[in-house]
């Protein structure tokens, strides 16, 4: 089960529930992989809906990192994940909103991302 106030979110990889959490390393490691620059500008991609699906890979495999899950960029990105791309979406959408603070309105947004 998740712990949503310290910013975990939830989602099935492979058939398995997998925890994810962005770390204060996890996120500068986020805003290198993506040329982001700064914090701003990423969480601004995903509030402008310009967010990519190569962000979304870094985002969960970042948050997937944060948490301790033994699972890589790569492996993520033959993975089947539980709900497809929409939920992967979700999911990552709720993993930065929740890095900063604004759990319950991530909560609310994805009922699915929630374990």
């Amino acid at each position: 089960m998740v712990n949503r106030w310290r910013g975990e979110v939830a989602l099935v990889i492979d058939g398995v529930e997998r925890r994810m959490r962005l770390t204060l390393g996890a996120l500068a490691e986020l805003e290198e992989a993506l040329g982001a620059e700064g914090l701003a500008d990423l969480i601004g991609r995903f509030e402008r809906g310009q967010v990519r699906s190569r962000d979304i890979l870094a985002v969960l495999a970042a948050g997937l990192a944060g948490a301790g899950e033994g699972l890589g960029a790569r492996e993520l990105a033959a993975a089947e994940i539980e709900g497809g791309a929409l939920a992967a979406a979700r999911a990552a959408a709720a993993l930065i909103a929740r890095a900063f603070g604004v759990a319950e309105a991530a909560g609310a947004e994805t009922g699915a991302a929630d374990g």
